[in-house]
């Protein structure tokens, strides 16, 4: 069934990779070299479970959960108002962060800083679930399972590419100004996400 599979791998990638705050998190990390294996683990594990879960039809319940939709829009705006003005205010306060370690963030806050960004948006049921789910039980028994393995392919690939890949531009952040702009882009690209989920509503 490799037309499926390759169906999936295509789908998937789609939809990952694009800039938001799961990929800015991720490459900020990989950059840093700090907790890569956890954050790419969670991050792709959790696609690929969320998209197995579409094809086997829960999709079709999230889709028809509004409220618990509008429950975890409001929590990932509110986390990523958060996480933008710490962004904003390490840029306010720029300092050198090279692979040495130097300034770590804890394992347990990393990964719950990965946990919030990746579950707190509802675009991630949106698109894993439902969206993967419709593409992938179109393509009927047992392709849809195959098209469900593409996909899971993909986002676990695509997660370490960009965790473990980051760590090519490490030279290009070993100033305190390269790490600035950086955050400034990762703080505006946070609002710029908070505010599609406020006015763009949980669907749209």
């Amino acid at each position: 069934m490799i037309v499926p599979l390759l169906v999936g791998v295509g789908s998937g990638l789609s939809l990952i990779v694009a800039i938001g705050a799961q990929n800015a998190f991720v490459l900020r990390q990989g950059i840093r070299r700090e907790h890569v294996l956890p954050v790419v683990l969670i991050c792709g594990l959790t696609d690929a479970v969320l998209e197995t879960l579409g094809v086997a039809g829960i999709g079709f319940v999230v889709e028809r959960a509004p409220v618990l939709l509008e429950i975890i829009r409001w929590g990932g705006v509110i986390f990523l108002l958060w996480y933008a003005f710490s962004a904003a205010r390490r840029a306010m306060k720029p300092s050198a962060l090279v692979a040495d370690g130097a300034g770590e963030s804890s394992l347990k806050r990393t990964v719950l800083a990965c946990l919030a960004i990746t579950y707190l948006n509802p675009h991630v049921y949106l698109d894993t679930m439902v969206l993967m789910g419709s593409i992938g039980n179109a393509q009927g028994d047992p392709g849809r399972w195959w098209f469900a393995l593409g996909g899971a392919l993909a986002s676990i690939g695509w997660f370490f590419l960009l965790g473990y890949g980051a760590r090519l531009l490490t030279r290009f952040f070993a100033t305190p100004r390269a790490w600035q702009v950086l955050d400034w882009i990762v703080a505006i690209m946070m609002v710029v996400i908070a505010a599609r989920l406020i006015f763009g509503g949980a669907v749209g």
